[in-house]
Protein backbone atom coordinates (compact mmCIF):
# COMPACT_ATOMS: atom_id res chain seq x y z
CA UNK A 1 0.00 0.00 0.00
CA UNK A 2 1.37 3.30 -1.28
CA UNK A 3 1.27 6.52 1.36
CA UNK A 4 -1.77 7.83 -1.10
CA UNK A 5 -3.47 4.76 -0.91
CA UNK A 6 -3.27 4.72 2.92
CA UNK A 7 -4.38 8.63 3.33
CA UNK A 8 -7.19 7.69 1.25
CA UNK A 9 -8.31 4.31 3.27
CA UNK A 10 -7.30 6.12 6.91
CA UNK A 11 -9.84 9.18 5.37
CA UNK A 12 -12.79 6.34 4.48
CA UNK A 13 -12.18 4.53 7.54
CA UNK A 14 -12.04 7.86 10.12
CA UNK A 15 -15.51 9.33 8.53
CA UNK A 16 -17.29 6.45 9.25
CA UNK A 17 -15.94 5.96 12.45
CA UNK A 18 -16.42 9.60 13.14
CA UNK A 19 -19.09 10.98 11.08
CA UNK A 20 -19.72 14.21 13.22
CA UNK A 21 -15.89 15.19 14.15
CA UNK A 22 -15.70 19.05 14.77
CA UNK A 23 -13.61 21.58 16.29
CA UNK A 24 -14.12 20.64 20.08
CA UNK A 25 -13.41 24.38 21.14
CA UNK A 26 -16.85 25.83 22.29
CA UNK A 27 -17.63 29.30 20.04
CA UNK A 28 -19.95 31.48 18.82
CA UNK A 29 -18.07 33.83 16.47
CA UNK A 30 -14.56 33.86 14.23
CA UNK A 31 -13.41 36.11 17.07
CA UNK A 32 -14.39 33.70 19.79
CA UNK A 33 -12.32 30.95 17.61
CA UNK A 34 -9.59 33.20 17.57
CA UNK A 35 -9.01 33.98 21.61
CA UNK A 36 -10.17 30.26 22.47
CA UNK A 37 -7.28 29.16 19.79
CA UNK A 38 -4.80 31.51 21.26
CA UNK A 39 -5.99 29.82 24.93
CA UNK A 40 -5.36 26.71 23.74
CA UNK A 41 -1.65 26.51 23.64
CA UNK A 42 -0.13 24.27 26.04
CA UNK A 43 -3.91 23.92 27.34
CA UNK A 44 -6.78 20.95 26.82
CA UNK A 45 -9.60 21.97 25.23
CA UNK A 46 -11.82 21.13 28.31
CA UNK A 47 -9.97 24.03 30.43
CA UNK A 48 -10.21 26.58 27.57
CA UNK A 49 -13.75 25.79 27.38
CA UNK A 50 -13.99 26.15 31.11
CA UNK A 51 -12.56 29.77 30.69
CA UNK A 52 -14.16 31.23 27.74
CA UNK A 53 -17.48 30.61 28.84
CA UNK A 54 -16.87 33.57 31.81
CA UNK A 55 -14.12 35.41 29.22
CA UNK A 56 -16.49 35.47 26.42
CA UNK A 57 -19.13 36.93 29.16
CA UNK A 58 -17.29 39.78 29.47
CA UNK A 59 -16.18 40.31 26.29
CA UNK A 60 -18.03 40.15 22.58
CA UNK A 61 -16.01 42.67 20.63
CA UNK A 62 -12.30 42.79 19.81
CA UNK A 63 -12.52 46.79 21.35
CA UNK A 64 -13.73 44.99 24.52
CA UNK A 65 -10.61 42.78 24.84
CA UNK A 66 -8.53 46.22 24.31
CA UNK A 67 -10.79 47.75 26.82
CA UNK A 68 -10.46 45.01 29.55
CA UNK A 69 -7.56 45.81 31.83
CA UNK A 70 -4.85 43.55 31.52
CA UNK A 71 -4.81 42.33 34.79
CA UNK A 72 -8.70 41.28 34.77
CA UNK A 73 -8.01 39.21 31.87
CA UNK A 74 -5.23 37.70 32.98
CA UNK A 75 -7.09 36.86 36.18
CA UNK A 76 -9.50 34.94 34.11
CA UNK A 77 -7.48 33.16 31.57
CA UNK A 78 -4.81 32.23 34.06
CA UNK A 79 -5.48 28.46 34.64
CA UNK A 80 -4.82 28.25 30.94
CA UNK A 81 -0.95 28.54 31.69
CA UNK A 82 1.25 31.24 30.29
CA UNK A 83 -1.35 33.33 31.00
CA UNK A 84 0.89 36.83 30.93
CA UNK A 85 1.63 36.04 27.49
CA UNK A 86 -1.46 34.63 26.13
CA UNK A 87 -3.17 38.21 27.60
CA UNK A 88 -0.67 40.22 26.09
CA UNK A 89 -1.16 38.66 22.13
CA UNK A 90 -4.70 38.34 22.60
CA UNK A 91 -4.90 42.31 23.44
CA UNK A 92 -2.14 42.61 21.07
CA UNK A 93 -4.19 40.85 18.52
CA UNK A 94 -7.22 42.94 19.16
CA UNK A 95 -6.08 45.90 19.01
CA UNK A 96 -4.69 44.99 15.41
CA UNK A 97 -8.19 44.04 14.67
CA UNK A 98 -9.41 47.12 15.80
CA UNK A 99 -6.71 49.43 13.94
CA UNK A 100 -6.67 47.53 10.56
CA UNK A 101 -9.77 45.20 9.95
CA UNK A 102 -13.17 47.14 11.82
CA UNK A 103 -12.52 44.41 14.71
CA UNK A 104 -13.50 41.67 12.14
CA UNK A 105 -11.30 38.77 12.22
CA UNK A 106 -9.59 38.46 8.53
CA UNK A 107 -10.03 35.93 5.90
CA UNK A 108 -6.27 35.32 4.55
CA UNK A 109 -3.53 33.16 6.16
CA UNK A 110 -1.18 36.25 5.67
CA UNK A 111 -3.31 38.80 7.93
CA UNK A 112 -3.95 36.07 10.46
CA UNK A 113 -0.44 35.27 10.92
CA UNK A 114 0.62 39.21 10.89
CA UNK A 115 -1.63 39.49 13.92
CA UNK A 116 0.23 38.75 17.61
CA UNK A 117 -0.15 35.12 18.86
CA UNK A 118 -1.10 33.52 15.80
CA UNK A 119 0.96 31.46 13.97
CA UNK A 120 0.38 28.97 10.93
CA UNK A 121 -1.89 26.10 13.05
CA UNK A 122 -3.78 29.26 14.18
CA UNK A 123 -4.51 30.53 11.58
CA UNK A 124 -6.30 26.97 9.84
CA UNK A 125 -7.98 26.93 12.78
CA UNK A 126 -9.79 30.01 12.38
CA UNK A 127 -9.72 29.71 8.33
CA UNK A 128 -11.36 26.12 8.31
CA UNK A 129 -14.04 26.23 10.61
CA UNK A 130 -15.14 29.94 11.30
CA UNK A 131 -14.67 30.49 7.15
CA UNK A 132 -14.86 26.84 5.76
CA UNK A 133 -11.78 27.89 3.84
CA UNK A 134 -9.20 25.18 3.51
CA UNK A 135 -5.92 26.95 3.49
CA UNK A 136 -3.58 23.95 5.27
CA UNK A 137 -3.86 21.01 7.43
CA UNK A 138 -4.06 21.61 11.29
CA UNK A 139 -1.18 19.89 12.58
CA UNK A 140 -1.11 19.95 16.64
CA UNK A 141 0.64 17.41 18.64
CA UNK A 142 -2.27 14.77 17.91
CA UNK A 143 -1.98 15.48 14.09
CA UNK A 144 1.81 15.27 14.40
CA UNK A 145 1.91 11.45 16.16
CA UNK A 146 -0.87 9.93 14.43
CA UNK A 147 0.68 10.95 11.03
CA UNK A 148 3.83 9.41 11.99
CA UNK A 149 2.33 6.25 13.79
CA UNK A 150 0.66 6.08 10.23
CA UNK A 151 3.01 5.90 7.90
CA UNK A 152 2.10 9.11 6.65
CA UNK A 153 5.27 11.45 7.34
CA UNK A 154 8.83 10.46 9.01
CA UNK A 155 8.90 13.93 9.41
CA UNK A 156 8.74 15.83 13.01
CA UNK A 157 8.80 19.28 11.70
CA UNK A 158 4.55 20.79 11.50
CA UNK A 159 5.41 23.19 8.97
CA UNK A 160 7.33 19.68 6.84
CA UNK A 161 4.57 17.90 7.77
CA UNK A 162 1.63 19.82 6.74
CA UNK A 163 2.90 20.24 3.38
CA UNK A 164 3.25 16.23 3.17
CA UNK A 165 -0.48 16.04 4.20
CA UNK A 166 -1.65 18.80 1.90
CA UNK A 167 -0.16 16.69 -1.36
CA UNK A 168 -2.10 13.25 0.53
CA UNK A 169 -5.56 14.70 1.11
CA UNK A 170 -7.93 16.22 -1.27
CA UNK A 171 -7.76 20.01 0.24
CA UNK A 172 -11.56 19.55 0.46
CA UNK A 173 -11.10 17.19 3.05
CA UNK A 174 -8.12 19.30 4.92
CA UNK A 175 -10.06 20.54 7.86
CA UNK A 176 -12.09 17.40 8.44
CA UNK A 177 -8.72 15.22 8.78
CA UNK A 178 -7.00 17.18 11.19
CA UNK A 179 -10.39 16.50 13.08
CA UNK A 180 -10.36 12.69 12.29
CA UNK A 181 -6.81 12.51 13.52
CA UNK A 182 -7.82 14.13 16.56
CA UNK A 183 -10.92 12.87 17.69
CA UNK A 184 -8.73 9.79 17.16
CA UNK A 185 -5.94 10.77 18.97
CA UNK A 186 -8.09 11.46 21.93
CA UNK A 187 -10.13 8.39 21.50
CA UNK A 188 -8.29 5.34 20.50
CA UNK A 189 -4.59 6.06 19.87
CA UNK A 190 -3.30 8.06 22.67
CA UNK A 191 0.61 8.81 23.34
CA UNK A 192 1.44 6.05 25.72
CA UNK A 193 -1.16 3.26 25.41
CA UNK A 194 -2.84 3.64 22.31
CA UNK A 195 -5.53 0.96 22.07
CA UNK A 196 -4.06 -0.92 19.02
CA UNK A 197 -6.61 -4.39 19.26
CA UNK A 198 -9.67 -2.32 19.68
CA UNK A 199 -8.66 0.69 16.48
CA UNK A 200 -10.60 0.43 13.77
CA UNK A 201 -7.57 1.43 11.50
CA UNK A 202 -5.42 -1.48 13.18
CA UNK A 203 -5.46 -3.27 9.72
CA UNK A 204 -3.74 -0.20 7.64
CA UNK A 205 -1.68 0.85 10.14
CA UNK A 206 2.50 0.44 10.35
CA UNK A 207 2.61 0.83 13.62
CA UNK A 208 -0.12 -1.34 15.02
CA UNK A 209 0.74 -3.50 17.91
CA UNK A 210 4.42 -2.08 18.03
CA UNK A 211 3.82 1.54 20.00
Amino acid sequence: MTRAERAAAICAILARTYPTAHCELDYATPLELLVATILSAQCTDKRVNIVTRELFRVCHTAADYVALPAEQLEEIIKTTGFFRAKAKNIRACCARLVAQHGGEVPRTMEALTALAGVGRKTANVVLGNAFDINVGVVVDTHVQRLSARLGLTKNTDPVKIEQELMKLIPRAQWTLFSHWLIWHGRRRCYARKPDCPACELRAICPSAGKV
